[in-house]
């Protein structure tokens, strides 16, 4: 069995910049522990399985509705952003000039739609210029109950303040500066699970930036985290009272989002880049 296999570097626009994410698009879904196994070899941040969900539309040879599934090189997330960024752009380049937009076109962006368990229906916008906008729902955060001895013990400096969503908890610090100084250690981030950790801060050159540590379900840093906007945006929206941010993943690759927040969804924008195209052999 060969597969075709595309990596992507996601929320960039260099070709070293960005989140890796590995896209695999078959026509039905392989068997879970085919998809981790691939996952794993991979050894990126995430691999995204995308399956299309309908017939194409009179006159255009591709489908507009997709499920997708996002692993880590551990175990199977719920909710991945740069893996649907990655695995928009692969499907959206795909298409004819007919139905995606050439990089020089000035008309109505395509648009298509990805299914996923844990969060519903995303919806995806390709423009003119290479810009994917995504549609989220909102993950707001709010107070724990209680912030555990793990994450303090975890983090090299002592956060503002401590907040959580559905995803990980969210360490607040007062600069930039601080969120560049910040280590973790391994084994306190990881008796955090199933949650992980963002650490963010007002940005200098953009309204915030953050970084994403997720030894116990992922890698030990992230380098650009999609997902933790929804919950990261609607918090900075409403501290810096602006409904549009940008936003800084301060990784070693680093990426840049763009957020625009309304009151029950997130739209997050980014570039990407091709790295490799290819085939699996199985």
């Amino acid at each position: 069995m060969k597969l075709t296999i595309d990596v992507i570097n996601a929320f960039t626009e260099t070709q070293f910049g960005g989140n890796p994410a590995a896209v695999v698009i078959t026509d039905d879904w392989l068997a879970d522990p085919l998809m981790q196994r691939i996952a794993a070899q991979n050894n990126l941040s995430e691999t995204a399985f995308v399956v299309p969900l309908d017939q194409p539309e009179a006159g255009l040879p591709s489908t507009t509705q997709y499920a997708i599934r996002w692993f880590s090189p551990i175990t199977e997330i719920d909710f991945c952003g740069h893996a649907t960024l990655a695995a928009a752009f692969v499907l959206f380049n795909r298409r004819p000039p007919a139905n995606a937009l050439d990089s020089h076109s000035a008309v109505c962006p395509s648009t298509l739609t990805m299914h996923a368990r844990a969060v519903g229906s995303l919806h995806l916008q390709y423009s003119g210029d290479g810009t994917i906008e995504m549609d989220f729902p909102r993950r707001d955060p709010v107070v724990p109950e209680r912030v555990p001895a793990a994450l303090m013990r975890g983090l090299s400096l002592p956060p503002q303040t401590v907040l959580q969503n559905a995803q990980a908890y969210i360490a607040v610090y007062s600069s930039a500066q601080e969120i560049l100084e910040v280590t973790q250690d391994i084994n306190q981030i990881k008796q955090l699970a199933p949650y992980d950790v963002v650490i963010t801060a007002p940005g200098d050159t953009t309204d915030f930036v953050s970084r994403y540590f997720w030894p116990a379900n992922g890698t030990e840093e992230d380098p650009v985290t999609g997902s933790i906007h929804t919950g990261l945006a609607p918090y900075w929206a409403q501290r810096l009272g602006q409904s549009e941010l940008t936003a800084y993943q301060a990784s070693l690759r680093g990426g840049m989002l763009y957020c625009r927040v309304t009151e029950t969804r997130v739209y997050i924008s980014g570039k990407a880049v091709q790295y490799l195209h290819g085939q699996i052999i199985i």
